[in-house]
């Protein structure tokens, strides 16, 4: 355990808690671990990325707690699962368990192959439920458990080009939802939380596939559309980290992380048909835009 227990502490509420987190090695990740650190609170992280996770870890240790670290493809229920049981094992109890792990895809329905379907999903969808599956029972055990469940504005508003994407991140929604219904009814001790983040600057756009069929949607090739996409994401990782913190602090069911998140999650509620009439309308001229910059240079 940490050098310094005593949850007790003023507005020290993870102090002498232990935190699990997927994707730990960058981004969002990175920043739970260190806000979460900085409150005294011991960390378990995972990632694929065996570097990133390392540094993170480093950053983290170097703020007192203790750290362990697995490398960790949250696609491998196997793998998941065993992660837990020795986050268990290692630390005595598990309080949270942050589901951030995830990849993007830019891509149509038609130009999607089955083998990126099945890529995102494994990893945005059923990473997800192997996670929160896997330390359910130990955040039982722990009498103050989380589950907080990463999904996104594109869990709140369907995209042209993101429909893999979407599938996810509805269904991860839903998912975190009715879990959070089931833990009332059984009046359990474990808060769950789903998290919708907006444009975040992290490297899940650059490390985005992209697919030519994109450009037929948006009029613009997949280089070009990634620096678009890059144009939007406005919050930092650690305000991200922050606003999520604090909504776990409240127990909160649902939280929007930035103005963007915000902004659609109100457009959709009240103009359910409009907002989807809109995007076409601005994809549409963005597209026509394209095609006569393209036809001048010609």
């Amino acid at each position: 355990m940490s050098k310094h227990s005593d949850s007790s502490v003023p507005g020290r509420f993870f102090s002498g808690k232990v935190a699990a987190i997927t994707g730990a090695g960058s981004g969002i990740g990175r920043a739970l671990a260190l806000h979460l650190a900085r409150e005294n609170c011991d960390l378990a992280l995972s990632d694929i990325n065996a570097a990133g996770l390392e540094e993170s870890a480093r950053l983290a240790r170097d703020l007192g707690v203790q750290v362990t670290t697995a490398v960790v493809d949250v696609a491998n229920r196997d793998a998941v699962e065993a992660w837990a049981d020795q986050t268990a094992k290692d630390h005595g109890k598990v309080n949270m368990i942050f589901n951030n792990a995830g990849v993007a895809l830019g891509s149509s329905v038609e130009g999607t192959s089955y083998e990126n379907f099945e890529w995102l999903l494994n990893i945005n969808l059923w990473g997800v439920i192997y996670g929160t599956k896997a330390f359910l029972p130990h955040l039982k055990k722990s009498g103050d458990g989380h589950v907080i469940n990463v999904s996104s504005l594109f869990g709140l508003v369907g995209i042209p080009g993101q429909s893999v994407y979407n599938t996810a991140k509805f269904a991860v929604r839903g998912f975190t939802e009715s879990l959070r219904q089931e833990m009332d009814i059984e009046r359990c001790n474990v808060n769950v939380l789903c998290v919708h983040p907006g444009g975040i600057k992290t490297n899940i756009n650059a490390s985005a596939r992209m697919d030519s069929s994109i450009k037929s949607l948006v009029g613009s090739d997949s280089e070009e559309t990634r620096q678009s996409f890059e144009k939007l994401l406005k919050t930092t990782p650690d305000d991200a980290a922050d606003i999520i913190l604090k909504a776990v602090r409240r127990k909160s069911r649902r939280v929007l992380v930035g103005s963007d998140a915000k902004a659609l999650d109100l457009l959709q509620r009240f103009f359910p048909a409009f907002y989807q009439r809109l995007i076409v309308a601005v994809l549409r001229m963005r597209a026509a835009k394209s095609r006569r910059k393209a036809l001048a240079s010609n």
